[in-house]
């Protein structure tokens, strides 16, 4: 009935309805809440909240508007105006626009103008309050643009979502929530998504470089011990970063006998390679004990980054490294780190095999056996040799080259030669490629620099949870045996849950086991078990004397428990616990007592910056609690406020005579004197950048994939456009690629892109290319 009478009244009463209109809505305001002629404030932005206060209750959106100023730059005059004020101008593109945008301008006349001319005050000295347009109701002025507003309080939480992962539509809902509903928020969605690509944008201006190293040095303020160390070239760019914080250190002073190491690509923007040092803990949960951004995957770059490592850990370095077959990690480890055993991943072993030998998988079914015997089966090294040279011949096998370069390195798969090593019970980096996997729930190949180490550190945070969460596990509840034997019992109280489980195992085991004595020899007495439906029989020595066992499948050795076949040999001497001098420590509940904290950082603790951190963190945590504490009860809020006013009282007392601005910081952005830097640490100009890596963050897939796929569906003979599906990423690596020593690397340079994918292409075909994870960039064949 409303719009009928209105469109009755034609255009020309527009005014007169929206007049009405307005003295209706003043009838419902107090009076004091609405401008009038005379009215005076202190300041310009008091005049503005006052009238924006009134357009709320009204239902419009004030837009400060024309103002002008004292010779001095004071605003002597201002005019608050509807945000519909004007018309829009006329726009040139009018005539090639196909959906021009909605008018939002219809020259409304209302308006508040103050000045301050006469009494320094801003005194009201115009106001109109009719509209030419419809006002909103007030259900819906939270909509209206300078109603809108972002509160400190808020733009901290948008941060902390924000550095959690939390998405923004989740957060914003949550806050919303929290407020009681959208309209007590005080902005919508687009204001939050708006907040974070300006936030985002100013740490692009500011640069990868300033980001990443500020970035840096607020890490080492909140921890006294972080350790970074960057890398720059004879430009000035910087090339590699490594960082570990004291989690980390400690973690590898109780563990980091076997560490695992790894790189991937495509976790950021750039495309660098990350390399991630892993181990296992006494849980069997991987942890992490340090990571890089590298600018490449050459031997230079893996030098530099071992080096760096045994620095940051006291120079204590592991005593076995599990790596992939990539040949430029091979030559910087027996460079730097020669003393330590270095063993390779069986698993890419079997990608290369199935590669190579391809043929002969398919048409021999019992090759796969075979093959498997030769790296796990045997325990002597004649009885490899043996085994290896009779499978050439019965697959006539004797001329190929990939077995004979395979064959070159048995000294770093075969079992036969590492069983004496201490690996941890691990033979492939599965868990640097299970840490990958998880990586890529937390960070993008689209994220910079500095969204990248906010968000690897989130998944730090929650992998360091879940161990926690193990911890407290084993103090809070009992192991189930499965059967109750005196020996489990022993088990039980001293080895985590995880480690239990494999002593359980080995236990149930034995008993499936037969045995017999072969000779003796005074205190020593010599055994021949056989495993349950095994041709093969281990020889385990036992010694009375000291009460010694040692098996000839070395898995004490290897993996730091004992063996099925000696737990047998125990049993049948009625020992009914585990010799302490077989109890591993780091497989223990109690394989982190003692002193793992690193003394190498110590001068750090002096720094100004760091103390200042650490009393930050205790204030605001003391702060929680009293605020938590405080808000129960009327009594224990106002205790709070009492306590809390005097506090700043004293502290103002305390201050005062000092500089009103407390600075740690020179104001340099650059600041790696706490840190390490390897290079002109005094004229570092940026990060060295890449060419931008543009496509999806999804693996490669493997050998093993591939033949799978391909049994499920028929495939055409591959082309040079599908081409970047067959090959992992690291097959590109060996176009020309710029260096930190400017020079371009010679691998497969003279060849044109089209030239180079062809010869690829070509050695898929054939199986002349070897298939691994990430190829060494120095031109350098694989295993």
């Amino acid at each position: 009935m409303a719009e009928e009478e209105h469109q009755e009244m034609g255009i020309d009463n527009v005014d007169e309805i929206e007049g009405k209109k307005i003295d209706m809505i003043h009838d419902t305001i107090p009076s004091q809440f609405i401008p009038k002629v005379g009215m005076e404030f202190e300041t310009e932005d008091a005049a503005y909240n006052f009238y924006n206060d009134y357009a709320y209750k009204v239902g419009f959106s004030v837009r400060i508007s024309k103002g002008h100023k004292d010779k001095y730059g004071k605003i002597v005059n201002r005019v608050f105006c509807c945000s519909c004020e004007r018309y829009r101008g006329k726009d040139k593109r009018e005539d090639n626009v196909k959906n021009p945008r909605p008018q939002s301008r219809f020259g409304c006349l209302a308006k508040m103008k103050v000045n301050s001319r006469l009494t320094g005050k801003y005194r009201v000295t115009e106001f109109i309050a009719e509209h030419a347009h419809e006002t909103t109701t007030p259900s819906k002025s939270h909509l209206l643009r300078s109603q809108r507003k972002m509160t400190i309080p808020q733009v901290a939480e948008v941060h902390l979502a924000d550095d959690s992962g939390i998405t923004p539509k989740a957060s914003c809902e949550l806050m919303a929530r929290r407020a009681g509903g959208r309209e007590n928020l005080g902005f919508i969605p687009e204001d939050y998504r708006n907040y974070l690509r300006s936030k985002r944008t100013m740490q692009m201006k500011s640069g990868d470089t300033g980001g990443v190293l500020e970035y840096l040095q607020k890490m080492q303020l909140e921890d006294s011990n972080f350790f970074y160390a960057i890398q720059v070239d004879e430009d000035d760019l910087i090339t590699n970063i490594f960082w570990a914080d004291v989690k980390m250190m400690i973690d590898y002073s109780y563990f980091g006998d076997v560490v695992c190491f790894d790189t991937t690509y495509r976790k950021n923007k750039e495309g660098r390679p990350f390399a991630m040092f892993v181990g296992v803990n006494h849980h069997k949960l991987t942890i992490i004990f340090g990571a890089a951004l590298l600018y490449d995957g050459t031997a230079k770059s893996f030098i530099w980054l071992f080096n760096t490592f045994a620095k940051a850990m006291s120079e204590k370095k592991p005593k076995t490294i599990l790596t992939d077959q990539d040949a430029a990690m091979a030559k910087a480890l027996a460079l730097v780190w020669t003393e330590i055993c270095h063993r390779l991943c069986i698993w890419h072993l079997y990608q290369n095999a199935l590669k190579k030998l391809s043929i002969v998988f398919g048409k021999f079914q019992d090759f796969s056996k075979d093959f498997n015997k030769c790296i796990y089966e045997y325990e002597e090294e004649e009885e490899f040799i043996i085994a290896w040279s009779n499978m050439l011949e019965k697959y006539d096998l004797k001329d190929n080259s990939w077995l004979k370069q395979t064959f070159a390195l048995k000294e770093k798969w075969a079992l036969v030669y590492g069983r004496e090593n201490f690996c941890a019970d691990m033979t492939t980096t599965q868990r640097n490629e299970s840490m990958n996997n998880v990586i890529k729930k937390y960070v993008s190949y689209q994220h910079d620099l500095l969204r990248f180490f906010h968000h690897f550190q989130r998944m730090v945070e929650d992998r360091r949870d879940e161990e926690s969460k193990a911890d407290f596990k084993v103090t809070q509840r009992s192991l189930i045996l499965s059967f109750d034997v005196e020996i489990l019992r022993h088990a039980a109280t001293i080895y985590t849950p995880a480690i239990f489980k494999m002593i359980q195992h080995e236990v149930s085991s034995g008993y499936d086991c037969s045995m017999y004595i072969s000779s003796q020899n005074g205190e020593v007495t010599e055994y021949k078990v056989t495993s349950y439906k095994k041709l093969f029989q281990h020889t385990v020595h036992y010694d009375s004397s000291i009460g010694s066992v040692k098996c000839s499948c070395k898995r004490y050795e290897f993996a730091g428990i004992l063996c099925s076949h000696a737990l047998k040999v125990l049993s049948s001497r009625n020992v009914m616990k585990i010799p302490a001098m077989y109890v591993l420590k780091r497989w223990t509940k109690h394989a982190k007592m003692g002193n793992g904290i690193p003394t190498n950082h110590s001068i750090i603790h002096e720094d100004p910056k760091a103390k200042i951190g650490m009393r930050y963190k205790d204030i605001c945590r003391m702060q929680v609690q009293l605020a938590t504490k405080g808000a129960i009860t009327e009594e224990t809020y106002n205790i709070a406020i009492s306590y809390l006013t005097k506090a700043m009282n004293d502290i103002d007392v305390c201050l005062e005579g000092r500089d009103k601005e407390v600075s740690t910081s020179d104001g340099s952005l650059i600041n790696i004197e706490k840190g390490w830097c390897s290079g002109n640490k005094d004229n570092v100009k940026g990060i060295k950048t890449k060419e931008r890596f543009r496509g999806s963050s999804t693996r490669p897939k493997g050998i093993l994939e591939r033949r799978k796929k391909k049994k499920t569906m028929q495939q055409d003979e591959p082309s040079i456009k599908n081409l970047d599906n067959e090959l992992p990423s690291s097959q590109f690596n060996k176009f020309p690629t710029y260096v930190a020593n400017n020079t371009f690397m010679e691998s497969s340079s003279k060849m044109s892109m089209t030239e180079l994918l062809q010869a690829q292409l070509s050695s898929i075909e054939h199986g002349t290319n070897d298939v691994t994870k990430s190829e060494s960039k120095e031109g350098q064949n694989d295993l």
